[in-house]
């Protein structure tokens, strides 16, 4: 058998993102705060640049995926001076526990600022309990 044709081990690649994309675009972890009421969790996400018609919330299989896409034509002929926070898209994804009403979450992006509400479900709030 010719060399060239022999198969060769492959060491295995970790994976790095559980999808690939089709754009030739970076993408980027925006960061995010999570606080917990007793009525909800609150997700706060930082998406400078992106505008409240690029942003998709998509719940499939208890998995919240929010993606921000941004328009990279307001960045042509863009020279920055200097810069804190790199120019990409943004996607995060979140699961979900059966603790949180699906049916309820809600999101509001201001100012490049995302803030996605998770209220609890109704059987994990807390309540009083009577004595008789």
């Amino acid at each position: 058998m010719n060399e060239s044709n022999e198969l060769q081990v492959q060491n295995k690649k970790e994976l790095e993102s559980a999808s690939e994309t089709t754009v030739q675009a970076r993408y980027f972890v925006p960061p995010a705060d999570i606080s917990e009421t007793d009525e909800e969790l609150t997700v706060v996400l930082e998406m400078p640049g992106v505008a409240r018609d690029s942003v998709s919330a998509d719940i499939e299989n208890d998995k919240l995926t929010i993606e921000g896409r941004l328009d990279f034509t307001k960045y042509e002929g863009f020279e920055p001076v200097y810069t804190e926070y790199n120019i990409g898209h943004f996607k995060r994804s979140f699961v979900l526990s059966n603790k949180i009403n699906q049916d309820k979450i809600s999101a509001d992006l201001n100012d490049g600022v995302l803030i996605v509400k998770l209220p609890k479900a109704e059987a994990v709030k807390p309540r009083k309990i009577s004595v008789n």
